[in-house]
């Protein structure tokens, strides 16, 4: 029977090791924190955990901080924190909510201090816990969602304002006029591409960044006030985590469905462990010992196999 959803995943595990003819001694929430378990492994190392995408995100200009009170406060008012001694100018007042919307912050590394008062003129009023919101142009970094795992490049910006680079190829094509396909070698002209290619590379660096996935943010080591424009829209090249939810078909994994099988059986044999040695009725006793062993040796060897073994279909011959 094929495996389409998280549940019959459950389900098919639990058949695996007797159910419904034996009573498996696992809570439902532990059932489910083995299941993420492998479902991460599995990401993580199998080829086909993860799959490449091109992200595109628009840079984010406005900052917000949510106030006591914004009573008082009018647009272009210049605002001052009284502890961090920054400032930044009003752009929007959300009286019914106590936010204010800010552009020019003077210091974007030790920014405004939550708890700080903040006071403009006459009017003042204390910055809410977490109430202090920083857009990707003040704080200088992307927050990326928790299914990427790795960035490979940034596209190069481009500025549809300005005259194109002298080794676009647009601008070559224009220049010279003489890439026509019907009259020219192909030869030819892949050797003038790659050459193109290479100056191109020597002479116009790549985006550079910084990633963690663990941390989640993409630094850009970009000039943010002249080589981004708010609003814009940038192309990351990046690896994502294979969702199953989206991609039924991952449920019905073999390795995966022996892997999870293996940490239920696990699970389960750390649980009955606790009673080690007790005789139930009929003289039959508790051995999570043997149990737990044969489950650490079988997730072992399943780990083994998918990190020795596993290859894109490429390479497999046969």
């Amino acid at each position: 029977m094929a495996v389409s959803t998280r549940d019959g995943l459950k389900q098919y595990c639990l058949r695996a090791l007797g159910a419904p003819v034996l009573e498996i001694n696992v809570d439902d929430d532990q059932l489910e924190d083995r299941i993420d378990e492998a479902i991460l492994f599995w990401n993580n190392y199998h080829h086909e955990g993860i799959t490449k995408v091109y992200l595109t995100h628009q840079i984010t200009s406005t900052s917000t901080i949510t106030l006591s009170g914004a009573t008082g406060f009018l647009v272009n008012d210049t605002i001052t924190g009284a502890t961090s001694a920054v400032t930044a100018t009003v752009s929007a007042v959300d009286n019914s909510n106590n936010i204010l919307t800010v552009t020019d912050i003077s210091d974007t590394e030790d920014t405004f201090i939550e708890g700080e008062l903040i006071t403009t003129g006459a009017t003042g009023a204390v910055i809410q816990s977490g109430g202090v919101s920083l857009s990707e142009m003040d704080s200088k970094y992307i927050e990326l969602p928790d299914y990427i795992f790795g960035v490979v490049s940034v596209l190069p910006f481009v500025d549809s304002t300005s005259s194109q680079s002298m080794f676009d190829l647009q601008y070559q094509i224009r220049l010279n006029d003489f890439y026509s396909l019907t009259s020219t070698s192909l030869i030819y002209y892949t050797q003038v591409m790659q050459h193109l290619a290479l100056l191109d590379h020597q002479l116009n660096r790549d985006v550079q960044y910084d990633f963690n996935r663990l941390q989640g943010r993409l630094y850009l080591r970009v000039d943010w006030n002249n080589d981004l424009v708010a609003g814009d829209y940038i192309i990351i090249e990046c690896y994502r985590a294979l969702d199953p939810s989206n991609f039924s078909r991952v449920y019905n994994e073999p390795w995966l469905k022996h892997y999870t099988t293996s940490l239920f059986k696990k699970q389960w044999a750390t649980n009955l462990k606790k009673f080690q040695g007790i005789q139930l009725p009929a003289g039959v006793t508790l051995d999570g010992q043997s149990m737990y062993q044969e489950a650490v040796e079988e997730i072992n060897r399943l780990e083994e196999e998918l990190l020795t073994k596993s290859a894109p279909l490429g390479f497999i011959m046969g």
